[in-house]
């Protein structure tokens, strides 16, 4: 097999073989992606006697024994049949890049895969508003997204959400049933609706709205990839509201992400014999999410964008939610 890097013709097609190479929210990779681009990252994987850039000889090494498996005979025949299908890829250089996801640093996705309009990426960061929850949601938490995404959509929002079951299924219905614009940014490939139960729904948003994936054509989600998406959910849009959360919901990955990046959280509270509500509920009490109770509240995160003194989401003592990371995925949110 050839070297990747002479395989490929130009960024575009480089940063989709990385995408299938490395998996989604890897710093390092991202790090020398950004440094020395798509070409020259992958010949710095296969090339072990070349200095990799602000790399010591043993994280180079460690990096590339950790990639190299990866690297597949039929990885060029992939992104040709990727381009020949049709699919349709966004790098950083492109008109409707969203300019949102460069905040993450050498977290920024490598490329995206899209399917509908991409347009709806490329506006200011206030267009878009991240609704998200449970997938087990109640009937009130349900009808409450409804109401907000429905709402936002019709002051000409752009809903973002995950595609899930629950509330994420609610807020893309309440855009489209309105004539509005959505967003599902999936943690598989843009091709494989995930899940399969709301295969016609994302056919939809695709159709009518976007479909977003930073993984290629053919993959499916897995736990780490539920988790790294939370950080385009969370930095795609100005504002992320929680319309329902328990305490270890998954869906508590992505205000944390908002919040990291600066941007506007809110939660709407629920019973408080509802244990459907106690992520959110906790999210207010330490100061992470304004209390959210109709569309106003919304708008009202959103110019705070533009006010930062008028923002009230900082961190007070209070209990801790759990967080999982890299090296201890069984704590935190059940996905």
């Amino acid at each position: 097999m050839g070297r990747l890097a002479e395989q490929v013709n130009g960024e575009r097609q480089a940063r989709m073989m990385l995408s299938m190479i490395a998996e989604p929210d890897d710093a390092i990779t991202g790090r020398v992606l950004h440094r020395v681009g798509g070409v020259e990252t992958l010949r710095l994987l296969e090339d072990e006697q070349a200095a990799v850039p602000e790399m010591n000889r043993a994280d180079a090494i460690a990096w590339r024994n950790r990639l190299t498996p990866r690297v597949e005979d039929g990885l060029p025949a992939r992104v040709a049949d990727a381009e020949r299908a049709g699919m349709s890829t966004l790098i950083p250089t492109d008109t409707d890049w969203p300019h949102a996801l460069n905040d993450l640093g050498p977290r920024a996705p490598y490329l995206l895969w899209t399917r509908g309009a991409t347009s709806f990426l490329a506006g200011a960061l206030t267009d878009r508003v991240t609704i998200t929850g449970a997938r087990a949601a109640s009937e009130y938490g349900v009808q409450v997204t409804g109401q907000l995404a429905g709402d936002l959509a019709n002051e000409e929002r752009i809903i973002v959400s995950g595609g899930a079951y629950g509330i994420d299924a609610a807020a893309h219905r309440a855009a489209l049933a309105t004539g509005g614009a959505t967003i599902a940014v999936l943690a598989g490939g843009v091709d494989r609706p995930y899940p399969r139960g709301n295969t016609d729904l994302l056919n939809r948003v695709g159709d009518l709205g976007a479909l977003v994936s930073e993984m290629p054509p053919g993959a499916s989600p897995t736990r780490w990839r539920f988790m790294a998406r939370a950080r385009l959910l969370g930095t795609l849009s100005g504002a992320t509201v929680v319309a329902e959360a328990g305490f270890r919901s998954g869906s508590l990955l992505v205000p944390t992400e908002a919040h990291r990046h600066s941007r506007a959280v809110g939660a709407v509270p629920g019973p408080i014999t509802s244990a459907a509500s106690a992520g959110s509920h906790e999210l207010i009490k330490r100061g992470r999410a304004e209390i959210i109770t109709d569309t106003a509240d919304v708008t009202a995160m959103l110019d705070s964008l533009h006010d930062p003194g008028r923002a009230l989401n900082r961190e007070v003592p209070g209990r801790r939610l759990d967080s999982p990371t890299p090296g201890n995925p069984q704590a935190g949110p059940r996905l």
